[in-house]
């Protein structure tokens, strides 16, 4: 008996809520309104949306601009994650109050196995909607729920009509309330893999469930027998309440201004380089292999990687090497995107290999990595900073939501 529970258009939720706790009349949901990118900085893309502005056409992901082609009274405020978190927070423990078995799906997104609970929760059901009421009670949002046997139907569920609604979709329902809806429809189905399908004259989910898997083979490899599998309803994932161990780490950011110079960008890889460390960290995790990728005023992409000589997660030597790699790469072109990342992590204590030549005390800089996220996790990430980011254009990196910024400086 899985759940899956999903917060109805959560960053917009989660505004509103915010706002209406801190004395705000207007309710952001009920306004055509969106939670969207600063399009100063050409970050421009719309994230959430309120139902109202749905029914004018606004669609995530798409360009503001476009949005407000569409609808020109559409209420835009920006984005403040560490506040999303907070909520995001409080809606897992709210839910683990009933089972220590939730797995955190992404931000607004939990599974919960409630199997072998119906002598303590009754009807399945029934409870469930109960849990989502709870949920609108006391943290302000609304929940759609989702019931089934296995996590990729309750998925399904949970994304039929919307908001605050309670679905099922167990396998004897899979004919009459799965197969009827668009390919597109299903999990994993993308914009090439549903262009694919629709050339060989699926359009349905239930056309993809009764094809022979061996033409889906042929042309889409093993994730065409994989969505043949889902669509005919199976999936063999369990719960997993311990989250699995990042395979990488990475930060990127679309610039405000085309970047000419090798000063600015090398400060831009200096802000990526303290957030990627800082994960590592967080997380006690090193990295083997660094990249750096470059997206210039054109929006080509470019990328570049070493291996490092051993398992890293100091922030100067992040960006030592990143510098390295931005020289390697870079041919001058204006450039609009910068983004570094670290993979081949684990925790293991590899043994740095010695050299005669290198006067690094790697020791003393790993102390002072450590001191600086500890001060930024009492006081705020502006707490403490590089002199280097006390003047534009780069500033040091902020989150969370405006009024809960700290200004101190050490």
């Amino acid at each position: 008996m899985i759940f899956h529970i999903d917060v109805n258009s959560a960053f917009l939720s989660w505004e509103a809520v915010y706002r209406l706790q801190n004395g705000a009349e207007l309710d952001l949901r009920e306004i055509p309104s969106a939670v969207g990118g600063d399009q100063s900085k050409r970050r421009g893309v719309i994230l959430a949306k309120s139902i109202p502005a749905k029914q004018f056409g606004v669609r995530t992901g798409e360009p503001i601009v476009d949005a407000l082609r569409k609808c020109p009274s559409l209420t835009i405020v920006p984005a403040h994650h560490g506040m999303y978190e907070a909520y995001s927070s409080q809606f897992l423990n709210l839910l683990r109050e009933y089972t220590p078995d939730v797995e955190k799906y992404s931000i607004d997104e939990a599974f919960m196995d409630m199997t072998g609970m119906e002598s303590l929760i009754g009807d399945p059901i029934a409870f469930a909607h109960k849990l989502k009421n709870r949920i609108s009670r006391e943290l302000g949002f609304t929940v759609n729920i989702g019931i089934s046997s296995n996590k990729l139907l309750a998925k399904m569920a949970s994304d039929f009509k919307k908001p605050d609604r309670v679905h099922t979709l167990f396998p004897e329902e899979i004919k009459d309330k799965m197969w009827p809806l668009p390919v597109s429809d299903l999990i994993f189905v993308g914009k090439s893999t549903e262009h694919t399908l629709k050339k060989l004259g699926i359009y349905t989910i239930g056309e993809l469930a009764r094809t022979d898997p061996a033409i889906l083979r042929c042309h889409l490899k093993k994730h065409g027998e994989a969505i043949w599998r889902f669509a005919n309803g199976e999936d063999s994932q369990v719960v997993e309440p311990i989250p699995e161990d990042n395979k990488g780490y990475g930060n990127s950011t679309t610039i405000a201004f085309d970047v000419t110079d090798e000063g600015t960008a090398k400060m831009v890889l200096l802000s990526l380089c303290e957030t990627v460390g800082a994960r590592l960290r967080r997380d006690g995790m090193k990295g083997e292999i660094i990249s750096v990728s470059i997206k210039n005023f054109e929006l080509n992409t470019v990328s570049h990687q070493t291996v490092l000589h051993a398992p890293t997660n100091i922030t100067s030597e992040l960006h030592a090497q990143a510098c390295r790699l931005f020289d390697e790469l870079w041919d001058g072109s204006p450039i609009r995107l910068l983004g570094v990342r670290m993979s081949r992590v684990s925790r293991e204590e590899s043994g740095r290999q010695l050299s005669l030549f290198d006067k690094t005390d790697y020791e003393k800089l790993e102390k002072v990595d450590q001191a600086v996220d500890k001060i930024r996790k009492k006081y705020g990430q502006n707490a403490i900073m590089r002199a280097s980011f006390l003047k534009p254009p780069i500033e040091n990196g902020t989150d969370g939501h405006p009024n809960k910024k700290s200004n101190r400086k050490v």
